[in-house]
């Protein structure tokens, strides 16, 4: 059966964060349910060797405590530690664990040495989801992992994939903040992908797509901001996907705004264009069914005046 993202988050750069050999449990809500499972953990942005002392995968019942008995060591080519290239990926040995739909996961992740703040650390900054840090130690199998502080960052992990039937088609949607998590209530999934999982539960009793969220605070289409740009982005974040068959886009309001001002950043509705096709090209060269959405108005947003302009509305 081939293999399907139930979760994904788009990793980037997480500035001024350190770790001294700790354990981190992240907390996802996956969208399809599965069996047989593994997990992706990134150190694309790294500059240095992360060595992984150990890790686990189980089911989250409230907090950074778990439900007895759904604990799975993660292995990695049959040894269960792992030293992950800088820039590169590492994608565990599949385990058994049922996962229901809707299910919420925590992957705990022993760091087997000091990460310091020089340390170029691979994650997602606007988890809007609580996630724990221990005290330092191996706390992998710890049902109650003692916490020694929280974050709303994800941190490593960047995708959980399942085995699904054949056919079982794959979503990711890709974009920037209106994606991602911007202003959404912490720790109540309320983003528009999570939403659509919702949707499609309520309706067939089952999750038949896997939903793979892709959106990142501040990105834009054409330039780096927040991460690397759309264009520059999208065969990592979208044609790597495990089973991914269809992409929505929202993307684009970003580069309207021109937050840094800078005028060899400006864009043109030509310039935006020749963007999105792009994408489009890389997408139907890859046999993915690609949606775009319009870019929504801003004209009356508050949090920084001044990135609207008659002109740049008419490019909208």
């Amino acid at each position: 059966m081939p293999w399907v993202g139930t979760w994904t988050t788009s990793p980037a750069p997480v500035a001024d964060v350190a770790f001294e050999s700790q354990t981190l449990r992240m907390i996802a809500r996956i969208s399809i349910g599965g069996t047989i499972v593994r997990v992706r953990i990134s150190n694309a942005f790294g500059d240095k060797p992360l060595r992984i002392g150990a890790a686990s995968i189980s089911v989250r019942t409230s907090d950074a405590s778990i439900v007895p008995g759904t604990l799975r060591r993660l292995t990695f080519g049959g040894e269960p530690t792992a030293v992950i290239a800088a820039g590169a990926l590492m994608v565990s040995d599949p385990v058994q664990l049922a996962l229901a739909p809707l299910t919420d996961v925590a992957v705990s992740v022993f760091l087997a040495h000091p990460v310091p703040e020089t340390f170029r650390v691979t994650g997602h900054g606007t988890a809007r989801q609580t996630n724990y840090v221990s005290a330092p130690g191996d706390h992998t199998t710890a049902e109650a992992m003692p916490v020694a502080r929280t974050t709303q960052s994800w941190f490593f992990v960047s995708g959980i994939e399942v085995e699904a039937p054949t056919g079982t088609r794959g979503l990711v949607a890709f974009g920037d903040s209106l994606t991602d998590a911007n202003i959404s209530t912490p720790d109540t999934n309320s983003r528009w992908p999570d939403q659509i999982a919702r949707r499609l539960v309520e309706t067939f009793g089952d999750c038949p797509v896997g939903i793979m969220n892709q959106g990142l605070g501040g990105n834009r289409l054409l330039h780096d901001l927040t991460g690397d740009s759309g264009l520059k982005r999208f065969d990592r974040d979208v044609l790597a996907q495990p089973g991914v068959t269809d992409v929505i886009m929202l993307l684009g309001v970003n580069d309207l705004r021109n937050r840094r001002g800078d005028p060899g950043e400006v864009v043109s509705a030509a310039a935006m264009i020749a963007g999105y096709k792009q994408i489009a090209v890389r997408a139907k060269a890859a046999g993915l069914r690609i949606s775009a959405s319009t870019i929504l108005p801003y004209e009356n947003e508050t949090f920084q005046p001044g990135c609207w302009s008659p002109e740049r509305e008419e490019i909208r």
